[in-house]
């Protein structure tokens, strides 16, 4: 069986370090990802995908990338199940990053 997932897509906020109870370095961010087609409205829709990265890829995230970088993800989906209180369990897909690479920032796209 196989669980890998590669995304092309616009980093939305830039990442901040946060470091777990146990000391791990961990960031999420949200990669907006157009779709290459149009809908019925004649409009391209795009879709905003939730990563989260570990340890090293987590630091050079927060020290390299910015809002509107353009990166490559490479990853595995991962579900999780929340549970709140009078509330029906919830399924959470994200995406952990096992791989990323920086394609182009919004400001160098801009002055070519």
């Amino acid at each position: 069986m196989l669980n890998i997932t590669t995304l092309t897509g616009r980093i939305v906020k830039t990442p901040e370090l946060r470091k777990t109870e146990s000391g791990k370095n961990v960031t999420n961010i949200t990669i907006a990802v157009p779709r290459p087609f149009k809908n019925p409205n004649g409009e391209y829709e795009t879709d905003y995908i939730e990563c989260t990265l570990w340890a090293g890829l987590a630091e050079t995230a927060t020290t390299y990338c910015k809002q509107g970088d353009l990166v490559g993800i490479k990853g595995r989906l991962q579900t999780t199940q929340l549970e709140k209180e009078n509330c029906p369990k919830i399924t959470m897909i994200q995406l952990i990053v096992e791989k990323l690479s920086f394609l182009a920032s919004k400001k160098q796209e801009e002055a070519e």
